[in-house]
C-alpha cells in the first residue's frame, strides 16, 4: 500500500481552484499554500482528467476525430521532412 495522503481532497480542490482563478503564477500559489509547484501541477492535471467526464458524446467524438487528424498530420510532416532531406542529399551529391 502507498503512503497516506498528506493533504485531504478538500484542500487539494481548494488549491486547484485558487491556482485557476487567482491570476497569479502557479508557483506563487503553491508556495503560499505550503506545497511544491510540481505537486500543485499534478493536482491540476488530475482535476483536468476528471473534467473530461463532462464532455458530451458529440464532443468526445469530435475530440477523437481531431486527435486522429493530428496524428495523420504529424505522420505526413515526418514523411515530408525525410523526403526533403533525401532530395537535398541528392542535389548536393
Amino acid at each position: 500500500m502507498g503512503r497516506p495522503a498528506k493533504f485531504d481532497a478538500e484542500f487539494r480542490a481548494h488549491a486547484v481552484e485558487m491556482a485557476r482563478v487567482s491570476g497569479r503564477p502557479r508557483c506563487h500559489v503553491a508556495r503560499d499554500l505550503g506545497v511544491s509547484d510540481t505537486t500543485l501541477s499534478k493536482w491540476m492535471n488530475i482535476d483536468n482528467d476528471k473534467n473530461d467526464d463532462r464532455l458530451t458524446v458529440s464532443e468526445r467524438e469530435e475530440l477523437e476525430q481531431l486527435r486522429k487528424e493530428k496524428r495523420q498530420w504529424i505522420m505526413e510532416r515526418e514523411i515530408l521532412k525525410k523526403s526533403m532531406a533525401f532530395w537535398v542529399k541528392e542535389l548536393n551529391g
